[in-house]
């Protein structure tokens, strides 16, 4: 028989709020983390029924919004290893939603861009991560959803470099 203590389990994300310790629900960093892995796991769920992860449409809503890269650029910008945005880039390009072409200027380096196929996929990605963004925000009204995306976006940026990646 072993002597060490069990690690102390996790509640599940839909525990109730009673069966919590006060002296967690009073730290707010602990709610962010549930309430987070709450959403993130619904989410997932959504993106793994068509064989996806977030990490897809990070690379989607990347090349969308700033337009074609290079893949050590957006391993730069995602905070995704670089050996994980190469297979990424291969399963979206199989599946026709990125195309990808060597810089004329530098072969070493790979560029990735968007198809119309990978924009529609987006789309119908987002309109979903929309969906859960409400269900996880119901009990808000929506200058309370404001306020909150407000100051979520400066704790992001207040992160700085401390981020880590998806």
């Amino acid at each position: 028989m072993s002597s060490e203590t069990p690690p102390a389990e996790t509640p599940a994300p839909d525990a109730p709020v009673a069966d919590l310790p006060p002296t967690l629900l009073d730290l707010s960093t602990y709610l962010l983390s549930r309430v987070g892995k709450a959403a993130r796991g619904r989410f997932a769920e959504r993106l793994g029924e068509r064989g996806l992860r977030l990490r897809d449409m990070a690379v989607l809503a990347s090349l969308a919004d700033f337009g074609p890269q290079a893949q050590r650029d957006l391993v730069r910008r995602l905070g995704i290893d670089p050996s994980d945005l190469a297979k990424v880039v291969d399963q979206l390009a199989a599946a026709g939603h990125v195309d990808r072409a060597r810089d004329r200027a530098d072969r070493r380096r790979v560029s990735v861009s968007i198809t119309d196929a990978g924009r529609a996929l987006l789309a119908e990605l987002d309109a979903q991560a929309r969906e859960v963004q409400d269900q996880v925000l119901a009990p808000l009204d929506e200058g309370e959803r404001r306020v909150l995306q407000s100051l979520l976006l400066r704790l992001h940026q207040g992160l700085g470099e401390r981020r880590s990646g998806l």
